[in-house]
């Protein structure tokens, strides 16, 4: 295998005969329509996550499309991918778990007669093994410019599709003009959504507020750096009345309490626990590592998907989302974060309309088995797109 560097191969990349025989079946059952998909799901993840990832994935599936769920976990550890080039010198090396992974989904893609192979977090495909894959690919990406050129970008020539999670990038442009900017070939926003597993389905309009709600204020996610400054203002503004879960080692516990005067230590919350909690929370606060740039992640929907009224950052870009004002509520500020939190613990009636118009949302519109099949259309659409020509 050549060593080739796949870091900055962000161009146009010209359809090969290798992708035409992708279309071979789908070009003998019609030759303008595909009417049946199998679509292989590759993601990586472990313990609770990969369990409910299978169940709801596979549970998505249709008459028109079946999801075949593959977990690209295990095979060799995620830092050793985490960035392309880190991918390039594993391939170079002819890492063991590496080509048993390849070997792997190679043989799944056989056995199903599998037509199109979909890759979510973090892509362990070489773009040169992909080449040699006679079925249609698409890169679902959902970590945002924090990781686009390490992990995204790099990869777009070797995808015929790539689905994007929000349309924010940065100040400059949005994430699709970047993406076609960059070189690729078919692109579709498809958000993020919310999994059975992390709320309680039980629950409806006339029973979401019949438990009791004695938590005021939660954060659950990631101590980043770039969060501090505004989760500490929060928690010292309310003390023992926040309660904050995340992934935060002792360096970053020590050093965040240190810097911004002991609001607070952060411990972990198993996956498990997470509805518990949620369902026993007026208001769970949304910040995200670049703010604005960055909204879209499965907070912004696991939060209302358990009543929970949600104040998040992502200005003009929240909208895309939910209806700011009547389904969630935004600050730009730490200040006006508090102040709002406030005005709506004060408030209960403003707050459980806001909470509960945000329920009813993702319940239309971003449960996974809803947006599953719709992901699947968006493929169809294209694959025939690419058909008809």
């Amino acid at each position: 295998m050549q060593g080739l560097s796949v870091y900055h191969k962000c161009y146009r990349y010209s359809t090969t005969h290798t992708v035409e025989k992708a279309f071979a079946k789908a070009r003998s059952r019609n030759p303008k329509k595909i009417t049946s998909m199998k679509i292989i799901y590759s993601y990586a993840k472990c313990g609770f996550e990969a369990k409910y990832w299978a169940r709801e994935i596979a549970a998505a599936s249709t008459s028109e499309f079946q999801f075949i769920p593959f977990n690209h976990s295990g095979y060799l550890n995620s830092s050793a991918y985490a960035r392309a080039q880190l991918l390039d010198n594993e391939y170079f090396r002819e890492n063991r778990g590496l080509v048993k992974l390849y070997a792997n989904i190679q043989e799944r893609i056989r056995i199903e007669q599998a037509d199109v192979l979909m890759v979510d977090t973090y892509n362990p495909y070489h773009p040169d093994f992909l080449k040699k894959l006679a079925i249609y690919k698409v890169l679902r990406i959902n970590d945002g410019p924090m990781s686009s050129y390490d992990r995204d970008f790099a990869y777009l020539h070797a995808f015929n599709h790539i689905l994007y999670h929000s349309p924010a990038y940065s100040r400059d442009m949005e994430m699709r003009e970047k993406l076609l900017y960059c070189g690729a070939r078919n692109i579709d926003l498809w958000t993020l959504g919310s999994f059975d597993a992390l709320c309680d389905r039980g629950k409806n309009e006339g029973n979401i507020f019949s438990g009791k709600r004695d938590i005021e204020i939660v954060y659950v996610g990631a101590l980043a750096p770039n969060k501090m400054p505004l989760i500490g203002a929060v928690k010292k503004a309310f003390g023992r009345r926040m309660r904050l879960y995340g992934l935060a080692n002792l360096k970053k516990n020590i050093y965040f309490n240190l810097k911004y005067g002991f609001p607070g230590w952060v411990t972990q919350l198993p996956f498990e626990q997470y509805v518990p909690l949620y369902q026993r929370t007026k208001i769970g606060i949304n910040v995200h590592n670049r703010g604005d740039y960055t909204v879209g992640g499965y907070r912004l929907f696991d939060l209302p998907a358990n009543g929970v009224m949600q104040i998040s950052d992502g200005g003009e870009y929240l909208n895309e989302f939910f209806k700011v004002g009547d389904e969630v509520e935004s600050y730009r500020n730490s200040d006006e974060l508090i102040d709002k939190i406030k005005f709506y613990l004060d408030h209960d009636a403003e707050r459980e309309r806001i909470a509960l118009n945000g329920f009813r949302r993702v319940n239309l519109d971003y449960k996974v088995q809803t947006l599953l099949p719709e992901a699947a259309q968006l493929i169809r659409n294209s694959m025939q797109d690419f058909n008809g020509t």
